[in-house]
């Protein structure tokens, strides 16, 4: 027997669908609550009976997308224990970000709402503790260097920063995605991480407690995307 909240659900990805796509190819500043009821032919006042805002829209569509690339991580160190390495991990997400449309116009045309989101209080408080545990455990099985000042500040800049910048405005010639990647994984090796890598057994055991902070993203993300 199918879920009395099924339909509503799948009315709420509609929406989310046409947010989407509205998104990328207007962008966020000229997409109103009007534009996506009209695209998701519901009326306007139903977009409001899954969302009170604009903002929380995005946000749920935001989280929505989230949901899929925690759960592509989470099997990726399944598969593969070493990718929790920094460097290995910073590649592979650098690159789930670039292959993604969505992903990709909020760090390059949308910084705007990224920023805005990235505040939002629900958003906020789930990553910046998602944020600490990873750091957490990266520090308890000795993944990062120790002498760094101010790591995770600097962790961060250094990679915010080949998200935003492509390299076009440099001397050499347009960088490729895997290219950007590999130099994005070839700092984070040479700046963060120890000179020897941990063994096998240390890295099987981060990567354990990596798949599981990302599975308990998951519930809290989607409800507040569909209830």
């Amino acid at each position: 027997m199918e879920s009395k909240e099924s339909p509503l659900r799948e009315r709420a990805d509609r929406i989310l669908d046409a947010a989407e796509e509205l998104l990328l190819r207007h962008g966020y500043r000229k997409v109103t609550v009007e534009d996506i009821a009209t695209r998701a032919e519901v009326g306007k006042g139903t977009v409001y009976l899954h969302w009170r805002t604009k903002m929380e829209l995005f946000e749920a569509l935001l989280l929505r997308e989230s949901i899929e690339v925690v759960e592509e991580f989470a099997e990726m160190l399944r598969q593969d224990p070493a990718q929790v390495q920094p460097h290995r991990f910073a590649r592979a997400s650098f690159l789930t970000t670039s292959r993604r449309p969505l992903l990709r116009a909020m760090f390059t045309t949308d910084l705007d709402l990224l920023d805005k989101l990235a505040r939002h209080p629900p958003m906020r408080s789930h990553d910046l503790l998602a944020a600490e545990r990873f750091f957490r455990v990266a520090e308890k099985y000795a993944l990062l260097r120790t002498d760094v000042p101010n790591l995770r500040y600097t962790m961060q800049a250094v990679q915010g920063g080949f998200y935003i910048f492509d390299g076009t405005e440099t001397t050499e010639a347009e960088l490729d995605e895997e290219a950007r990647a590999d130099a994005l994984a070839f700092a984070v090796r040479e700046l963060f991480e120890p000179a020897q890598a941990p063994p096998p057994e240390v890295l099987a055991a981060a990567a354990t407690e990596y798949i599981s902070i990302f599975t308990e993203l998951v519930p809290p993300y989607k409800k507040w995307i569909y209830d």
